[in-house]
């Protein structure tokens, strides 16, 4: 029997808790046993008071071993990214392909949109047929035949974390770097991971809004996971514009699908793929160091091998056979189109990008009650970049909207997210720094 109310008082005086007890509460949560009252407690004593090094690795290992962990035995190393969420990231369509054709096995399980951010679990619900929640021997045996799965947690994934997460929304202690670490790793390391990287981004879409911040996150993450067990390192990514000139389902997946099938590898998004696979495929023993990684990422995408694996993988839950070929005909397209422009020719000098994703959620795109049925098709795209010329032929952004009055809602909040000037200003590097 879990006494709750003994570690509380602990936590409360600031002692440290076991990791029998970190053990035995994370059970409680998982069971019920713990009430609401004692999680939030919980919740806000760790808040409060933080939590040493080694009892972030016990906690996040309690949470993940209150559900099932996936056991592997394959010839390749089992590889993840994570992601902590910004506005036309699309990364993972991409990069889980990608690795998969390199050699390495990618059981990556998602999230939806949170917020004001993207979710890559709706961007591949926008491909007709994609089923996204699959049982536990499926997402093995896709694994093991395809190379990769992304799909959503199942009830049996760290259910502690579902818990506390839940109470940790009410209790304003979402914040917590402690808690954070723990809810991300103790889902990832569920999966069976022998490498991990990870993407935290920062700035004006970020939830982390400074490096110091963002540093801070990526440090607890690295050192944690590597405590339990996974090689792991974080690249500190920007988000002080949109990562892809789109931001909305499956606008996104468009963006995916034009780096899957034409192999351009100048863009943010093939340079931030190819950063992260570099580093988690050397992590994993596929390559000597980050550097040969990122070759082989770039290879894979532009001899088509990593298209063909996505393809693979859409036709196997539920997708349509032909997606790779046929994508242009295959996904949703909005109604309505309504180009932004600027008042008078300026140049962007920065970008509110949390606005435009707010605005995308306003569209239908994402959700402001967790019940929300998603309109795929809507968000923006044409969205111009930090140092872009904008006048009365290049717009500010376009939207796809499912009527006239909603694309004019958001209009006015569209044009405030752009700062403009008269001269470009310094553009944010893409990468702005790499913790191991």
């Amino acid at each position: 029997m879990t006494d709750a109310r003994s570690i509380l008082q602990k936590l409360r005086d600031g002692l440290r808790l076991t990791e029998a007890e970190l053990y035995a509460f994370a059970e409680g949560l998982a069971t019920g046993e713990v009430t609401d009252m004692q999680a939030g407690a919980f919740a806000m004593g760790i808040c409060l008071n933080g939590m040493e090094q080694q009892s972030r690795v016990d906690l996040t290992r309690a949470m993940r071993d209150t559900g099932m962990v996936l056991k592997w035995d394959l010839d390749g190393p089992v590889i993840d990214k994570h992601s902590t969420g910004g506005v036309g990231d699309c990364v993972s369509p991409v990069l889980a392909p990608a690795l998969a054709a390199c050699g390495a096995y990618v059981p990556m399980i998602s999230g939806r949109g949170l917020g004001h951010t993207g979710g890559t679990l709706d961007k591949l619900e926008s491909i007709p047929g994609y089923q996204t929640q699959v049982s536990v021997e499926d997402l093995q045996e896709l694994v093991e035949s395809i190379g990769c799965a992304i799909v959503g947690a199942s009830g049996d994934v760290a259910p502690a974390d579902k818990r506390l997460y839940a109470v940790r929304d009410v209790t304003g202690t979402v914040t917590s770097i402690d808690l954070i670490t723990a809810s991300i790793l103790s889902k990832k390391l569920a999966a069976g991971l022998e490498a991990l990287v990870l993407d935290v981004k920062v700035g004006t879409g970020a939830f982390m809004q400074t490096p110091e911040d963002a540093v801070a996150l990526a440090r607890s993450l690295v050192d944690t996971a590597q405590g339990a067990g996974c090689m792991t390192a974080a690249l500190i990514t920007d988000m002080n514009q949109p990562l892809v000139p789109s931001a909305g389902n499956a606008l996104e997946m468009i963006e995916v699908m034009a780096l899957l099938t034409g192999g351009d590898l100048s863009g943010p998004l093939a340079r931030l793929t190819i950063a992260q696979g570099g580093e988690v495929l050397a992590l994993g023993g596929l390559a000597a160091d980050a550097a040969d990684g990122e070759g082989r990422i770039a290879r894979a995408l532009q001899s088509g091998e990593a298209a063909e694996v996505f393809g693979e993988m859409v036709a196997a839950l539920g997708g349509p056979l032909d997606f790779v070929e046929r994508w242009r005909d295959r996904l949703p397209a909005a109604r309505v189109m309504v180009d932004i422009h600027a008042q008078e020719a300026a140049t962007v000098t920065g970008i509110n990008t949390r606005a435009l994703g707010e605005a995308v959620v306003h569209l239908g795109g994402g959700r402001l009650k967790a019940d929300d049925t998603l309109d795929l098709a809507v968000g923006l795209s044409d969205i111009a970049r930090i140092g872009d010329r904008v006048d009365g032929a290049r717009p500010l952004c376009r939207i796809h909207a499912a009527s006239e009055e909603a694309a004019f809602d958001v209009t006015g909040q569209l044009r405030d997210a752009f700062t403009l000037g008269d001269a470009a200003g310094p553009v944010p590097d893409l990468i702005h720094d790499r913790i191991a």
